[in-house]
């Protein structure tokens, strides 16, 4: 269950709250919104009391970016499903996109000063795409009709 102030970003903020059902739309921008997203991953707010700190300062983030940078919160029940395509480890966390591509994960909180540099540097088209840390993935074509065992 939320908190009360994570459920005050899409009751008053009017945050999206997104899931794996979702995401993708939601990371598709639209003509006039802003091609970079945050998406914030909070873990338990009952064993991470920082939650609320990052759900205080993060309509402030959007403020400052304003019309640069688009928010939503993922659903809890999604976390886990989300966490690794987004290279989320620890909670709570706000993740950059640019478009769908990760291009930054900041953990836990951090000074205001530090979330405006490392956002800031996840804006431009030309950021760097983060790779999820997944481990490597090694793809083996089958030839048609043959059984892996």
């Amino acid at each position: 269950m939320p908190s009360a102030v994570v459920r005050a970003l899409s009751e008053r903020v009017r945050l999206p709250v997104v899931d794996e059902t979702n995401i993708d739309v939601f990371l598709a921008s639209t003509t006039g919104e802003p091609v970079n997203a945050v998406l914030f991953f909070t873990g338990d707010p009952s064993q991470r009391p920082e939650v609320d700190d990052v759900a205080v300062i993060l309509p402030e983030l959007l403020r400052f970016f304003r019309g640069r940078l688009r928010g939503a919160v993922v659903r809890r029940t999604a976390e886990d499903k989300l966490k690794t395509r987004f290279n989320v480890v620890v909670m709570p966390s706000l993740v950059v996109t640019w478009r769908d591509q990760l291009v930054g994960v900041l953990g836990n909180v951090r000074d205001w000063s530090e979330y405006i540099e490392k956002i800031g540097a996840c804006l431009p088209p030309d950021a760097p795409v983060v790779v999820p840390s997944g481990g490597p993935q090694v793809v083996m074509p089958v030839p048609a009709g043959e059984i892996v065992r």
